[in-house]
């Protein structure tokens, strides 16, 4: 396995060499992309300075500019499949998924194609969310299981670990979301394609340093993305997939 982590960043200086460093030390295969978005407090200039640092298993993309979560994380996919990796996957720069719980990702790549680090399965949860966050992100789910049929707790999750043949089959760039409807598009995508899915218990922690991304924009796009999508596919999963790593 060779396992490649894509990082997305804007302003996260106050956490990023926190997050690389425990990300390496998770596990020994692991390599880090760090995809910054013209950050104006550093942060690319950090990322350099950890790259350098790295022994060759840190690197990074400069953007110009804020271009959204999906279009960062279909970067870092593309930069790793060119590069021969065979794992993709996310995590926050933010410190609100544990770099450690990488390894669990992985593992859990042994009987599924894409592994979710879930925080609405038993033995998951969030730690220091206000009451409105919380009942937005359960709803939120709840109404994307209802109106696409999906059966997961967590499809907003942003910490996962895809095989690479699944991304090859969604086809990056006929992906339209940006925001967290990226994470839904790739995750229902994955599902309908009869890929084996699972989620892995974590514990989602607030962010301390730095603002959140999210915005009410954001919020919308993944409501009538998902309506939309409901509408136009079907409601349950294709047959295991012939390349699914459960069916080998």
């Amino acid at each position: 396995m060779r396992p490649l982590v894509v990082v997305p960043t804007y302003n996260e200086i106050a956490t990023l060499e926190r997050v690389v460093s425990g990300a390496l030390a998770a596990d020994a295969r692991l390599h880090v992309l760090v995809v910054d978005d013209g950050s104006p407090d550093g942060t690319g200039d950090l990322a350099e300075k950890l790259a350098l640092a790295g022994d060759g298993r840190v690197a990074v993309l400069h953007r110009r500019a804020k271009s959204g979560l999906g279009s960062a994380y279909k970067r870092g996919f593309e930069w790793g499949m060119a590069r021969g990796y065979d794992v993709l996957c996310e995590m926050d720069a933010d410190l609100s998924h544990n770099p450690a719980d990488l390894a669990r990702l992985l593992a859990a790549l042994e009987s599924a194609d894409l592994a979710i680090g879930s925080r609405y399965v038993r033995g998951g949860g969030v730690v220091d969310w206000p009451l409105h966050r919380r009942l937005l992100s359960r709803m939120g789910n709840r109404y994307v299981r209802l109106i696409t049929g999906m059966p997961l707790r967590d499809a907003t999750a942003g910490f996962r670990a895809y095989r690479v043949p699944v991304v090859e089959e969604v086809n990056l760039d006929s992906l339209r979301a940006e925001g967290y409807a990226f994470q839904l598009e790739m995750a229902l995508r994955t599902w309908r394609l009869g890929f084996a899915i699972t989620e892995v218990p974590i514990t989602f922690v607030e962010r301390t340093e730095g603002a959140s991304k999210i915005s009410r924009a954001i919020v919308v796009e993944a409501l009538w993305r998902a309506a939309l999508w409901g509408l136009r596919g079907p409601r349950r999963a294709a047959p295991t997939h012939p390349r699914s790593i459960c069916s080998q």
